[in-house]
């Protein structure tokens, strides 16, 4: 069973070995589609470099509706291809890739019309469902079905009477998008990639019209140092245009930034059994199942502003409000909201001015010798985007090269999954956790759950819930600086775990025994553990207030009141 460890000491041997080698392949950008990449290259064979400015998914790859999904709409625009390719996805990820961290999830399309709508919205749903059973790998979720609406309200009380006449009962699935992510990484870094978060680039290195390599910046130590590579991939998301620029090249395609809001409310809140589907005058909204929350979402619309730290404004939050509860029978209030986060979808420009309409389809380009740029597409479909970018990269390489193999590498925690899925209940007594403690943990890590259970057996406190977050252990923290490459307090509770977004006070009751879990761990002293937690508590200050502003440039404004971490070395 492949595993890898993505401690301090792991991280500072794989800058060195960077350093020290010309690579096949460096990949810039560790969100899902950069993550994928490397995994793509390293399982070829292919010497594999990735680095990441922030930490793992820091960017849109932690933020996004946490679906795979086909994606219902882009039937509606007749984009079959797309849909296709992301129902196969959709399957290879359920069955085979990452049982462990992609789980189905139904939902709810209540119907407003009576006669045309059912006819319409249920050939549509048809035609999903025999895309996914056509493509091999949609065996696995349940077919949709038709509902009365007193059937329809038996399993989702909380519409109201009068807002549907029917509905439509549909699969799709969901994941920790953040999480997935760090387990990309750790799986490409188990097949030979050396991976470097917290190390950004700051130039390309050239001869004559060709890029080597990158200079990159290791933010921790503060030094610089140079990195060679056959061939360099720009896999950096909403940020490709800002990349492109390090080599004063033109890019062959631009990408705009899509801003998209969701919130989170409790379990409570909403009484349903299914998630929620429902047109907007723009696009669609989901409600969708989220542990003991929901998350409602999104907003579509254009973003100019800071990127690292997208803002949510009060006029964002209103919009979703306002929506859900057009069906909801017990309306929703600001003091329901839990948590609020906002990602950037990297679309390509050119298509339309609406961002609701660009293009989620992806491009490869190889605009200079040794420079391969991937961007757009959806998360669903990173796979085939990393298999996309690595034979366009190949094709700048010498050597021949294997073929994309990652449709047969499950990622780590896959292999074995199952079979402790079903001995559950004996893990449970073995360790003396409540079962439902040890579901929560296989659903995060899989068969990997041994080496944090590990954890609490040489230290029988980091078996006590986390003070302020008692959906997670105490080990869980350790285990994300120790393994997981965690670097800093806000990648804990806001990616490793989803405390800031999962709890009323967004993770600062958490902060200060996070902070002290973590700092043996990376040689914190009392200074830096004060200063992360001090850093945590202005980021949470800084969004609420930027959520209360009622725009997004005064949502902006306050958000960029909080400073960006950084170690005291």
């Amino acid at each position: 069973m492949r595993t890898a460890t993505l401690g301090p000491a792991e991280r500072t041997a794989a800058l060195a070995r960077m350093a020290e080698r010309e690579l096949d392949v460096l990949v810039v950008g560790a969100g899902v589609v950069g993550a994928g990449t490397a995994l793509d290259a390293a399982t070829r064979g292919l010497v594999t470099g990735l680095v990441e400015a922030r930490d793992w998914a820091a960017g849109t790859s932690s933020r996004s509706s946490k679906l795979i999904h086909g994606g219902l709409r882009y039937l509606e625009m007749l984009d079959f291809a797309l849909v296709r390719e992301a129902l196969k996805e959709r399957g290879l990820l359920l069955e085979r890739l990452a049982p462990h961290l992609v789980k189905p999830v139904p939902f709810l399309y209540p119907l407003q019309h009576r006669g045309w709508e059912r006819l319409y919205a249920g050939s549509g749903v048809a035609l999903y469902d025999a895309m996914s059973v056509s493509s091999g790998h949609g065996r696995g979720l349940p077919l949709h079905r038709h509902l009365t609406r007193r059937h329809a309200l038996r399993v989702a009380p909380c519409l109201r009477k009068d807002a549907l006449v029917g509905a439509l009962q549909y699969y799709d699935a969901q994941m920790d998008d953040a999480r997935y992510v760090t387990t990309l990484v750790r799986t490409a870094v188990a097949y030979g990639a050396e991976a470097a978060n917290r190390t950004r680039v700051v130039g390309f290195l050239r001869e004559g019209e060709r890029v080597v390599g990158a200079r990159v910046r290791d933010l921790e130590a503060g030094r610089e140092f140079e990195i060679r590579a056959r061939q360099v991939v720009n896999a950096t998301g909403v940020w490709t245009d800002d990349t492109q620029q390090l080599i004063a090249e033109r890019g062959q395609f631009h990408v705009r930034a899509s801003k998209g809001i969701h919130l989170v409310v409790p379990k409570d809140r909403i009484h349903s059994t299914t998630g929620l589907i429902l047109r907007t005058e723009k696009s669609v909204l989901f409600v969708i199942p989220w542990g003991r929350h929901w998350i409602i979402g999104t907003t579509d619309t254009d973003w100019d502003l800071d990127k690292a730290h997208p803002a949510a404004s009060s006029a964002d939050i209103d919009y979703l409000l306002e929506h859900v509860n057009s069906v909801l029978a017990v309306p929703l209030t600001r003091d329901d909201v839990q948590g609020v986060y906002a990602g950037l979808r990297p679309l390509l420009a050119g298509e339309s001015d609406a961002t609701s309409k660009l293009s989620r389809e992806h491009t490869v380009a190889h605009p200079v010798p040794g420079l391969v740029v991937v961007a757009g597409g959806k998360y669903t479909t990173y796979r085939v985007m990393a298999k996309d970018a690595v034979d366009e990269a190949v094709h700048g390489l010498t050597q021949r090269v294997a073929d994309c193999v990652t449709e047969d590498v499950p990622l780590v925690g896959a292999e074995g999954y199952r079979a402790l899925w079903n001995g559950r209940a004996q893990l449970a007594r073995r360790t003396g956790l409540h079962v439902a403690r040890v579901e929560h943990l296989l659903n995060r890590y899989g068969s990997m759950v041994d080496e944090v259970l590990d954890l609490v057996t040489a230290d029988p406190s980091l078996g006590r819930p986390l003070g302020g977050a008692d959906d997670y252990l105490r080990a869980e923290v350790v285990y994300a600086a120790s393994h997981e490459g965690a670097r800093h307090l806000d990648d804990v509770l806001t990616r490793r775990t989803r405390i800031s977004i999962e709890t009323f006070d967004r993770g600062t009751r958490s902060a200060r025994e996070a902070a002290e879990l973590m700092a043996p761990v990376l040689g914190w002293d009392r200074a830096q553990a004060d200063k992360e937690v001090e850093h945590y508590e202005k980021r949470v200050e800084a969004e609420r207030e930027s959520q209360l502003q009622p725009d997004d440039r005064t949502a902006d404004a306050a958000r960029l009141g909080a400073p960006e971490v950084q170690p005291l070395a």
